[in-house]
């Protein structure tokens, strides 16, 4: 089966570029957000491909004057990965690693617009992310990540608003492996399916600095995957795997308020700490979702809209528990404070001792 992605030079097996692997949950997949220098507005694209389901998807979603809006989009791939157009969504590699432009074509809803971004250093990948259920693989996937700059324009619900990479900063991911996509599993695991999972990761954007930290923990607070990275924007990357993470939950609740980061490694001691102003929830881009989920079929071509206002977001609703909070953040390091902003991105489903929260969605106990 040839397809036009026949023609790059990445096979990595006999087979053409339509087929990867053996497992149905093989996924591709790109990730960005950005936003302006004080807060006020912030985006979030994301581009997904699962050859195995011969689905492609894409999403876009701002959040302005309290309003998110979203552009959701999923179509038959027709086993072409080289095609990357879903509806009005279209991304485009200008040069790998460093720049890509993604363009949203003028549709009935919010948004449209055309904007790139550029790299503000090299590629960062994070420790491989291996998990099971049982004798069952879960996620098995790499990611790399790198912030940036944005240019290019945005129009929000008829406003035009114009990018520089200077004043508009943000982040990238790049992810791909195995992981739960498309329709939910006919036959689970006999243990069962995930019912924990606590993820924490918090990038940010300096002046002269990039900083990234993260943690996936299981039931007790231990960490199963964690890491940190501290980078001088043309100095030395410094990584840390002695990282320690101190979160404030809003009262009663389990969205994080604030994040301590406190970090030990070559680089010398460091800490960082967020406040976060305001929320993005990652719905607005299918995840968690219950019908525009990663990987689902919608049929030959779907194009969907919505709008709700950040208030709406209902606490013991699974759909609004995975959030991206931006946060204006500090950083000392070396002896100095320096200011800067960025995001803490949270998924908290179930227990975890350590922070004191019970099972599924529950708040923290009194006194964590």
């Amino acid at each position: 089966m040839l397809t036009g992605a026949d023609e790059y030079p990445f096979h990595q097996t006999p087979e053409p570029m339509a087929f990867a692997g053996t497992d149905r949950n093989f996924y591709d997949r790109y990730f960005f957000n950005g936003y302006t220098a004080d807060g006020s507005i912030f985006f979030a694209i994301a581009f997904g491909l699962y050859p195995q389901l011969d689905i492609m998807d894409a999403s876009v979603s701002v959040v302005k004057d309290g309003v998110q809006h979203v552009l959701r989009a999923s179509r038959h791939m027709k086993h072409d990965r080289a095609v990357l157009e879903v509806g009005p969504i279209a991304l485009e590699i200008i040069k790998p690693l460093e720049q890509v432009r993604i363009t949203i074509a003028e549709n009935d809803g919010s948004i449209s617009g055309d904007v790139t971004f550029h790299v503000r250093h090299a590629p960062i990948e994070e420790p491989r992310f291996i998990k099971r259920l049982g004798s069952r693989a879960f996620m098995d996937y790499t990611r790399l990540t790198q912030n940036v700059g944005w240019s290019g324009h945005l129009t929000v619900a008829g406003e035009r608003l114009e990018l520089s990479p200077d004043s508009w900063w943000g982040t990238r991911d790049r992810s791909w492996g195995i992981r739960p996509v498309g329709a939910p599993d006919s036959q689970p695991p006999a243990d069962g399916n995930f019912t924990q999972f606590f993820w924490v990761w918090s990038p940010a954007n300096f002046q002269n600095h990039v900083v990234f930290a993260h943690t996936n923990d299981d039931e007790y607070g231990r960490a199963w995957n964690r890491s940190a990275v501290i980078e001088g924007i043309g100095g030395e990357r410094h990584h840390y795997e002695d990282v320690e993470f101190d979160i404030t939950f809003a009262p009663g609740t389990r969205r994080i308020n604030a994040l301590t980061v406190d970090l030990k490694g070559e680089g010398g001691d460091a800490q960082l700490r967020y406040e976060v102003k305001s929320r993005f929830f990652m719905s607005g881009l299918g995840y968690t979702h219950p019908v525009w989920g990663h990987g689902r079929d919608l049929g030959e071509l779907k194009v969907e809209h919505e709008q709700f206002a950040s208030t709406d977001a209902d606490e013991g609703n699974p759909l609004w528990m995975h959030q991206q909070g931006l946060s204006s953040v500090e950083l000392d390091i070396g002896g100095t404070t320096i200011k800067g902003a960025g995001i803490v991105e949270q998924l908290l489903l179930g227990r975890h001792d350590a922070t004191g929260l019970g099972d599924l969605l529950a708040p923290p106990a009194e006194g964590k």
